[in-house]
């Protein structure tokens, strides 16, 4: 069993592939890649017929780091870490965080997997194997990934190895949960715990039990509830998320209804259920900012008269008297 953790800290008991298996996935994915490089070659040898030695030495080269680099690869990356033979023999690569590779890790597995099995005769791997406690090869080690068993004798039985719960007991975590303190669970352990409940169908039964009592002591310590006697603690866990999730519900399902009322008080649109709302003009302005009239134009100013001056004097000197 190999305990891998993810990145919210939950411990995920997988099974890793052993050499066996492994040895005969990597037989049988070589014996794919070479019927199909054979068949290529004599292909392209009735297509291109007549071609130098260089050429055919080119094209040859081409099929074969197509054939044993390029399409693994893409197969590897596109499956989720299922090739031929691991699709046959229930195995799958992972990363060592349990996630599933992307195209680097694939590539980093077949560029050194080409040295190491093809040219290498598969030396380097199998004594990387046997050292390695999880049976990783050289590809392995370098890419950060592992290989691990998918369909686990027992591992299906999940969900039915839960014991049911009685109806009484049912009640009690009804009537408990509803009181029940949520606003201090962290993030981090909500997702935790919907990360386990969604595997839980694949886990060791002796394994998925201690991760329910650690995640169930977890939240224990958050909400102060201990859980019910008689109560499996993934059943628990089960439904204290579905409250969880019932209240956020409930808090967007308001919101929306929220938001709704107040744009039909705003445009005076009928309430769902045939209800008028009164006034709605008047209860949207009292939370509008009243709005100042546009200042008045300044007033033009008045024409100055002219003033009057005095008539020019006459020629000849002559002053009229005062």
């Amino acid at each position: 069993m190999s305990e891998l953790v993810t990145g919210e800290a939950v411990v995920l008991g997988l099974r890793s592939a052993k050499l066996p298996s492994r040895m005969l996935a990597i037989g049988l994915d070589l014996l794919a890649q070479f019927l199909l490089m054979i068949a290529l070659l004599f292909a392209s040898a009735l297509l291109v017929s007549e071609v130098d030695d260089a050429a055919g030495a080119a094209i040859g080269l081409g099929l074969m780091v197509f054939c044993l680099v390029i399409l693994p690869v893409l197969v590897e990356t596109l499956s989720g870490g299922r090739s031929l033979g691991k699709l046959a023999l229930g195995l799958r690569v992972v990363r060592t965080d349990g996630g599933p590779v992307r195209f680097r890790h694939s590539l980093v597995r077949g560029l050194v997997g080409f040295v190491e099995l093809p040219m290498l005769m598969g030396v380097p791997a199998l004594i990387c194997s046997m050292v390695s406690p999880e049976g990783r090869r050289l590809g392995d080690v370098f890419a950060g990934t592992l290989v691990v068993r998918e369909r686990v004798p027992g591992a299906g039985r999940g969900r039915d190895a839960l014991p049911p719960v009685p109806p009484e007991l049912l009640a009690g975590i009804g009537s408990g949960l509803v009181s029940l303190d949520l606003s201090a669970v962290p993030d981090p352990l909500w997702l935790a715990v919907r990360q386990y409940l969604s595997r839980i169908g694949q886990l060791d039964p002796a394994v998925g039990f201690g991760m329910a009592q650690r995640l169930a002591g977890d939240l224990v310590a958050y909400t102060g509830q201990a859980v019910p006697q008689g109560v499996h603690p993934a059943q628990y866990l089960g439904a204290v998320l579905v409250e969880r999730q019932r209240r956020d519900w409930e808090r967007s399902v308001a919101a929306q209804r929220y938001a709704a009322e107040a744009q039909q008080a705003q445009y005076g649109q009928p309430v769902s259920g045939g209800e008028q709302v009164r006034q709605p003009l008047e209860r949207a302005r009292r939370y509008e900012a009243p709005v100042a009239p546009p200042p008045a134009a300044p007033a033009a100013p008045a024409p100055v008269a002219p003033q009057s001056q005095p008539a020019p004097p006459v020629d000849g000197g002559f002053a009229p008297p005062a």
